[in-house]
């Protein structure tokens, strides 16, 4: 006597679960296949879905990109370094920061040059602050406010365009080179330029 194997229930995705599926099939297509050749079609064939359920969620695959980007570097938080020194912050920030994101900053470029900019009229800049914002904005704010306790740092008197300065430079490093900027560069933009300007003002 044979036992018919009982055919495995789908379950009904929804709400949260499903965007997190649909978000994760649109990242592993642009991984997979890049930018150009991705469609709402191939997401949605990852996904196991259909592609109104996509469109009732996102315009068009510029959206989901963006969004799908959003998503891969929340889930990936860096941790705030605590030295006892600002320069010791620094460098271990600027480090961790430079290794943790190097994927995704290549995965980022790569879809900005195929055409993400030109098809969302989005300007670079624009596209930065939407899914490349300066990495970790608390723990960099919690970086400088002990500097200051310390005394190491006047935020009063220290532009704002000069605290960001390090973390643009290798956002800027990232994007041109799509490596991880070495200890030697690390050092330099720490040592040569970030803690000259600050203790000048």
């Amino acid at each position: 006597m044979t036992t018919d194997t009982p055919t495995p229930v789908r379950r009904r995705r929804s709400g949260e679960k499903l965007e997190g599926a649909l978000l994760d099939a649109a990242w592993d297509e642009l991984v997979e296949v890049g930018y150009g050749r991705l469609t709402m079609a191939t997401i949605a064939a990852r996904a196991g879905t259909s592609e109104p359920v996509l469109y009732r969620r996102w315009p068009n695959k510029d959206r989901v990109v963006l969004a799908a980007l959003e998503r891969q570097r929340a889930r990936h938080p860096i941790a705030v370094p605590d030295t006892g020194s600002l320069r010791g912050d620094l460098l271990e920030q600027l480090t961790t920061v430079g290794t943790a994101l190097a994927g995704f900053y290549a995965i980022a470029a790569a879809a900005s040059f195929a055409g993400l900019l030109a098809d969302t009229g989005m300007t670079p800049t624009q596209v930065r602050e939407h899914v490349m914002a300066p990495e970790g904005d608390a723990a960099v704010r919690a970086i400088f406010c002990r500097a200051a306790e310390r005394g190491e740092l006047d935020l009063g008197a220290v532009p704002r365009a000069v605290l960001e300065m390090p973390f643009d430079l290798v956002r800027h490093d990232l994007l041109m080179s799509l490596e991880v900027p070495g200890p030697e560069r690390i050092r330099s933009i720490v040592d040569d330029l970030f803690l000259p300007l600050v203790r000048r003002g």
